[in-house]
C-alpha cells in the first residue's frame, strides 16, 4: 500500500469492480478516502465486473495510453432473446426457440467475428450526440443515430455450451462492445441473444488476479494511515 502522499503524486490502481458499481461509482469511493485527483481508463457497464485501471496524481496523464490497450473478457451470452440494451439492463423480448447447437458449431459461428470488423454500438451507451451520452437520448424516445466503427477481435473462444447459455472468452481492440458483440452473435445464430454475464479479466499487461477489492483497498489505506500517525 503507498503511502498517502504517493496518491497524490501519482499512483496506479488495479480495481476488481463490483456488480452493479458504475466505473465512476468507483472512482468516487477511492477520491472521497485519498482525497487525490483520479480518474479511470475505460468504462466498465454497471452490471460487468473485473479490472478497473485507476490512475490518481500526475499518472492520470496515462489514462489514454492504457485505455488504448488490448483488453480481454469472459462471460456468458444468452441465446433465444433480445434487449434493447443488448445486456439485462433491460428485458428480454421477441423470443425465439434455440437450435440445438454444440460447441464446434457454435465456435464456428463465433470464428465468423474475428478479425477486423465494422461494429455497430448500441443506442444505450455512453457514446455522445450533441453533447450527451446517446443512452440519454434513447431512454427518452429522441432518435439516435450511431455510426459503424472499426474494431479487432483477436480471439473468440466459445468456453463452454449450456444452452441457452453460451460461455466465451475474447481478446478485443479498444472500442470494442461485448455487447453488440453479443447481439450480432445471436442474430448470426439464428434466435437473437443477449449479453448475460461480463468480467474484464485484463487491459495489456494489466491483470485481474492482481486487483484489489474496493473494500479491501479502504480498509488497508485506512490502516496505513493510522500507522502513519
Amino acid at each position: 500500500m503507498p503511502e498517502t502522499q504517493n496518491f497524490q503524486e501519482g499512483a496506479v490502481l488495479l480495481i476488481n469492480k463490483p456488480l452493479t458499481w458504475t466505473s465512476f461509482d468507483v472512482v468516487r469511493k477511492i477520491r472521497n478516502t485519498t482525497k487525490a485527483k483520479i480518474g479511470h481508463a475505460g468504462t466498465l457497464d454497471p452490471l460487468a465486473t473485473g479490472l478497473l485501471i485507476c490512475c490518481t496524481g500526475k499518472m492520470t496523464k496515462k489514462i489514454n495510453e492504457y485505455q488504448a490497450q488490448e483488453k480481454e473478457y469472459t462471460g456468458t451470452f444468452t441465446l433465444g432473446a433480445v434487449t434493447p440494451t443488448y445486456d439485462l439492463e433491460s428485458e428480454p423480448q421477441d423470443h425465439k426457440p434455440v437450435p440445438p447447437l454444440d460447441k464446434e458449431a457454435l465456435q464456428a459461428i463465433a470464428d465468423q467475428f474475428t478479425g477486423p470488423l465494422q461494429q455497430l454500438p448500441p443506442i444505450h451507451s455512453a457514446i455522445k450526440q450533441n453533447g450527451k451520452p446517446i443512452y440519454h437520448l434513447a431512454r427518452q424516445g429522441v432518435e439516435v443515430k450511431v455510426e459503424l466503427r472499426s474494431i479487432v477481435i483477436y480471439a473468440f473462444e466459445i468456453t463452454a455450451v449450456e444452452l441457452p447459455v453460451v460461455h466465451f472468452r475474447v481478446q478485443c481492440s479498444t472500442g470494442t462492445y461485448i455487447r453488440s458483440l453479443a447481439h450480432d452473435f445471436g442474430a448470426a445464430v439464428g434466435c437473437g441473444g443477449h449479453l448475460s454475464s461480463l468480467c474484464r479479466t485484463r487491459i495489456g499487461a494489466f491483470r485481474l488476479e492482481d486487483a484489489i477489492e474496493v473494500t479491501d483497498f479502504i480498509e488497508k489505506y485506512k490502516k496505513a494511515q493510522e500507522q502513519a500517525g
